[in-house]
């Protein structure tokens, strides 16, 4: 990767206070290489250059770390991998779970989770409705579905004392309203990308 990019990632990261070891970095690099090397074939992402893709997909993912605690955390709709992928590099204490239906998607997650020797990660091919796994502490979406439909769909694998992150842009308001009977807002937290400016809120909510 470029130095630009390796200064984005630096920069990126000590804003949000989030302190990376050189494993960690490294990884973080390693991954977004093998995503720019894997989207030039598959498109996987709309974002193309390496340094937006710093940005865009690492420094968003990593913008939610404070609140993860897991350990089991399920990611629905994880596409090529985020934020879960970037979360377990920075903390290996979580155990993540990244849930497509997108075979091509998918394929992807698997060569990186081998490339970047992750054991605390998992990728499976299916769609949320069909898919059964023991409950998970936290489940997380960053850009699956409707906040209605996201609950709805993931409620059953979620643990009883659980909660559902919702990473959202500024129509989450109009989302809210959505939000079934039994499931209350337990936060709603500005987040703060470096590097770009649209508004972004984590939805975190739980069981009433």
């Amino acid at each position: 990767m470029t130095p630009d990019c390796e200064r984005r990632l630096d920069a990126g990261l000590a804003a949000l206070g989030i302190t990376a070891d050189g494993r960690a970095r490294e990884r973080l690099l390693a991954l977004l290489g093998l995503l720019h090397k894997w989207n030039r074939a598959y498109n996987l992402t709309a974002v193309r250059a390496p340094e937006a893709m710093v940005t865009r997909h690492l420094l968003d993912s990593a913008s939610i770390l404070p609140a993860m605690t897991g350990p089991r955390v399920l990611d629905i709709g994880s596409g090529p991998g985020f934020p879960g992928l970037v979360l377990a590099i920075l903390d290996p204490r979580l155990t993540v779970t990244l849930l497509d239906s997108n075979g091509k998607k998918v394929r992807f997650q698997r060569q990186a989770v081998m490339e970047l020797g992750l054991t605390n990660v998992e990728p499976v091919q299916a769609r949320v409705e069909r898919f059964e796994a023991p409950p998970f502490d936290q489940v997380v979406s960053r850009a699956f579905a409707s906040l209605g439909d996201f609950i709805g769909l993931s409620e059953p694998l979620l643990a009883p004392r659980g909660e559902w992150l919702a990473m959202k842009g500024q129509a989450c308001e109009e989302e809210l309203a959505e939000v079934p009977a039994g499931v209350q807002l337990v936060e709603r937290r500005l987040l703060s990308v470096p590097g770009d400016d649209a508004t972004r809120y984590l939805l975190r909510l739980a069981r009433a």
